[in-house]
């Protein structure tokens, strides 16, 4: 019996949905997305990601066209690297974070175009560095704050490196502070970030469904963690991996595979293609 594509477009996350824990995309995972691909489906990334640390990730794929980075704050073409959105935070709210996160005394890092950078030079960044494959450049001399003021830095987001067991009191004071325009939002049990609330994954699906002329209602979006749910509620059919954060499954029909039993060539099987 011949196969023909079900839902037209699959977005799906990047850390915690597609890749593996040890920074590796699985080989079923590689092979279902080109078939599908091949087969005239749609496959894209939304992540919260800087382009610098998913273009080569995406390239790797083979994928053409568009990726979603920074939660939706930017989304760049994968063979130019230009982008094709930009929602910056403005200087001044960047700043205002940054001394919320410095009165905090978190680890954090900020974000722009063409670097991240972090206010502590430890083990945790190597760590970090290791994931995203780029080096951060460490302001450790002055608060990073006055560097972000001095340097007229318009982030795309402010990232804070925290122990599991204290990101929700993180997010609860960061919350407290209700920076202009700004949302605050998880996208591991390590991250908290606060970005424009202009833009989301959930902006981003609406992007990439014009960009690729698909109608929404066939669209499949895939993620894990609480910054996953815009894109979740955005999507035809929004869906959780099995090791996603309890948050995002209740909105989200439950997959019965993680990311670890390459989920997304699962989900590429059973609602990608459906049978005549």
């Amino acid at each position: 019996m011949a196969r023909k594509i079900n839902y037209r477009f699959i977005v799906s996350d990047f850390d915690g949905t597609l890749v593996r824990k040890n920074g590796e995309i699985g080989e079923r995972n590689k092979k279902a997305i080109a078939q599908y691909v091949q087969d005239g489906g749609v496959f894209a990334v939304s992540t919260g990601r800087l382009h610098y640390g998913i273009l080569p990730r995406v390239r790797e794929l083979g994928l053409k066209g568009a990726v979603s980075c920074g939660q939706g704050s930017l989304i760049v073409d994968i063979e130019s690297g230009e982008p094709l959105l930009n929602g910056t935070l403005p200087c001044d709210v960047t700043v205002a974070i940054c001394e919320k996160m410095e009165a905090l005394g978190v680890h954090f890092h900020v974000y722009d175009f063409f670097n991240y950078y972090s206010n502590k030079n430890n083990q945790a960044l190597k760590n970090y560095e290791d994931i995203v494959r780029m080096k951060a450049k460490v302001v450790d001399e002055e608060p990073l704050s006055a560097f972000v003021k001095r340097e007229k830095i318009a982030a795309y987001k402010v990232l804070a490196l925290v122990d599991p067991a204290e990101a929700d009191t993180i997010i609860r004071e960061l919350k407290k502070e209700n920076f202009v325009g700004c949302e605050v939002t998880k996208s591991n049990d390590f991250l908290v970030e606060v970005i424009n609330a202009s833009y989301s994954k959930g902006t981003a699906v609406e992007f990439l469904t014009n960009y690729f002329h698909v109608p929404i209602e066939k669209t499949v979006a895939v993620g894990d963690q609480q910054n996953d749910i815009p894109m979740i509620e955005k999507a035809g059919l929004g869906i959780a991996v099995k090791n996603a954060d309890e948050t995002l499954k209740k909105s989200a029909l439950v997959f019965g595979f993680t990311n670890e039993e390459d989920a997304i060539a699962e989900i590429i099987e059973k609602y990608g293609y459906t049978e005549e």
